[in-house]
């Protein structure tokens, strides 16, 4: 983790949220008390933001100042609200190509799929604000850049987003394997948002219920699945191939 995208100590922290700091989560020593600590909590509560409670020796690994047991993990890019993604992505081609990624939280997977999203026309990438990797460090080394060309939007729950989506004409796309149906026999060209799940579940059954289409890809190893930015190479470069 990038020491310049950490902030420590606890009123420093609440600070950072008030103004308006993109915070990805906050790691928070076990067992802490006190009355800043538990107005770091409401803040952290009211502003839905990402927390967990950890040992000291893991803050003490992230910073050797006193974090007072609290350190922050700042992201080096804003985030686009939902709303606004979908009328920039339809204003920008009239068959907009969006990724939605179901709580994937290793972050240098989160780099490489965002890199090839980058490469592949990618409107805009939507993620959870719970349990999703961070935009740190290795995010921004394994993108290459390109988390700073991609816009992403953060939305409190997937489900939610998915019926704003369809309800803006985007269908959606759930690549899951799950499905009898081949991801070559299905159209990519037109609006649509392909969605991909974290590296050990996949996708959300509630999430897999609601989607237009599900789509695989054909396997023919002993091995019953790709690495998920391998795999969401593979859907978003059949989306170019079939508008081209």
């Amino acid at each position: 983790m990038e020491k310049e995208h950490l902030i420590f100590g606890i009123r420093a922290i609440i600070e950072a949220i008030q103004s308006g700091k993109e915070v990805d989560k906050v790691f928070i020593q076990k067992e802490a008390s006190g009355e800043l600590m538990k107005d770091l909590m409401k803040v952290l509560k009211r502003g839905n933001i990402n927390f967990s409670y950890v040992p000291v020796e893991k803050l003490n690994r992230l910073t050797p100042n006193n974090h007072q047991g609290a350190v922050a993990s700042i992201s080096p890019i804003g985030f686009m609200d939902l709303e606004q993604m979908v009328e920039a992505a339809k204003n920008a081609s009239q068959t907009p190509l969006l990724l939605i990624l179901d709580q994937i939280s290793d972050a240098r997977n989160f780099g490489a799929i965002i890199r090839t999203a980058e490469c592949t026309g990618v409107s805009g990438i939507i993620v959870q604000k719970a349990g999703s990797a961070p935009v740190n460090g290795d995010t921004v080394k394994t993108s290459a850049g390109a988390v700073f060309n991609v816009p992403i939007c953060k939305v409190e729950h997937i489900k939610d987003a998915i019926f704003y989506l369809q309800g803006s004409g985007i269908k959606t796309v759930a690549a899951t394997e799950k499905t009898d149906q081949n991801i070559y026999d299905i159209s990519l060209n037109e609006p649509v948002a392909i969605i991909m799940g974290s590296e050990d579940r996949g996708i959300n059954p509630s999430v897999l219920k609601i989607v237009d289409e599900k789509a695989k890809l054909p396997m023919f190893g002993s091995i019953g699945s790709l690495n998920v930015s391998v795999a969401c190479g593979a859907f978003l470069y059949e989306a170019v191939r079939q508008r081209g």
